[in-house]
């Protein structure tokens, strides 16, 4: 039976490999879902802040950070270092570059290394957030905080955008483009309160009640955005794992098909020769 002994050793193999591949897939399903109902807590920090700014709005008075008239935009391109991201993190690149296209007076800023290699040109020098795992989600929020109020604060820039890894559902992955700098967004939610506030005391600068809270909400923003890219992360890998898993289990009943034909010619050998011996044995 040595046909049917190596078939029977590919046959164990491809099953023990279905069920790595399924503990993975299972793994990655579970931090989707755990990731994904972690979402709520961002809504809820997004409306209270909405509720300041809406009384701080009250005041006539323009911060860079929220009010800039400056073309000059900086577009933050947030890829993956996760495994089974190439496709995903092309489109970003890909997205980048576009929107880059459409504003000459625009610099890339890459968030990842595999980003930044692929936005790196010759002669050319960019900012870039490397090591993200390593450092953090939010200490990387932090850092890209500090160099974007930095760049729009000595007229460097005036816009921030930034393009990142968004996961619609479960089943669709795209790059998506925010608006981050200047944080007009903040301002244009206020229309969806009905009530209104006719005075508000002032105990500080209103420049500076603006500028903290611009400077907590971009933190918010960004660490939001990479939250979102890991649970693209998690998405994507659990799709790639669900076809490797198809075509594994494919292969596996393929291979358990040849397995029983192999055991039933060696079983139909063995018998064919035992019967030549016990006739040669007779003569």
């Amino acid at each position: 039976m040595g046909k049917a002994n190596k078939i029977k050793g590919d046959l164990d193999d491809i099953i023990e490999l279905v069920q790595i591949i399924q503990v993975l897939k299972d793994v990655a399903d579970n931090k989707f879902h755990t990731l994904a109902n972690r979402k709520d807590r961002f809504i809820r920090f997004g409306e209270s802040f909405v509720e300041f700014f809406r009384m701080i709005s009250l005041s006539k008075v323009r911060h860079p950070l929220v009010s800039n008239d400056n073309p000059a935009m900086g577009i933050v391109v947030i890829t993956s270092e996760a495994g089974f991201m190439g496709d995903l993190n092309n489109k970003i690149i890909r997205t980048a570059l576009s929107e880059q296209a459409k504003h000459p007076n625009s610099v890339l800023i890459p968030c990842g290394k595999k980003g930044a290699a692929k936005l790196s040109k010759p002669g050319v020098k960019m900012k870039v957030f490397e090591d993200i795992e390593d450092t953090g989600y939010y200490e990387t929020a932090i850092h890209i905080k500090n160099y974007l109020i930095e760049e729009i604060m000595s007229g460097r820039i005036g816009k921030a955008n930034v393009i990142y890894p968004w996961s619609k559902n479960f089943m669709t992955q795209k790059p998506r483009i925010v608006n981050l700098l200047p944080c007009d967004e903040l301002l244009t939610k206020q229309a969806d309160f009905v009530d209104e506030i006719e005075s508000v005391i002032e105990e500080s600068d209103p420049v500076d009640i603006i500028g903290y809270l611009a400077d907590m909400w971009i933190v918010c923003r960004i660490y939001e955005m990479l939250h979102d890219t890991t649970i693209s992360e998690a998405a994507a890998q659990s799709q790639q794992l669900e076809s490797s898993l198809q075509k594994m289990q494919k292969q596996k009943k393929g291979i358990q098909m040849s397995f029983g034909k192999a055991k039933k010619a060696d079983i139909d050998k063995s018998m064919r020769e035992v019967f030549t011996s016990r006739m040669m044995t007779k003569r």
